[in-house]
């Protein structure tokens, strides 16, 4: 899959899953902040990405990430 691919397949499943626009998931924009994430949907995220990407991220996948570009890099590090 492709960069491009990714933000692509990420920013539609994300924008359906947490009800925001797609406009607002860009690359160096908070992932935490953008989707108003509580520690219960921590798991729907896991669940969502795991559904969508084929790969389950563990809590330490989670502590480097900032940003959709931190989160990008980590699924094209899981998908390699």
């Amino acid at each position: 899959m492709s960069r491009e691919e990714i933000i692509a397949t990420t920013k539609r499943f994300l924008s359906e899953e947490f009800e925001i626009e797609e406009s607002l998931i860009q690359p160096g924009n908070n992932l935490h902040k953008t989707l108003d994430l509580d520690s219960l949907d921590y798991v729907d995220l896991v669940v969502v990405i795991e559904e969508n990407l084929g790969f389950k991220p563990t809590s330490d996948d989670f502590k480097s990430i900032q940003s959709f570009n931190d989160f990008y890099n980590l699924v094209e590090k899981k998908l390699a």
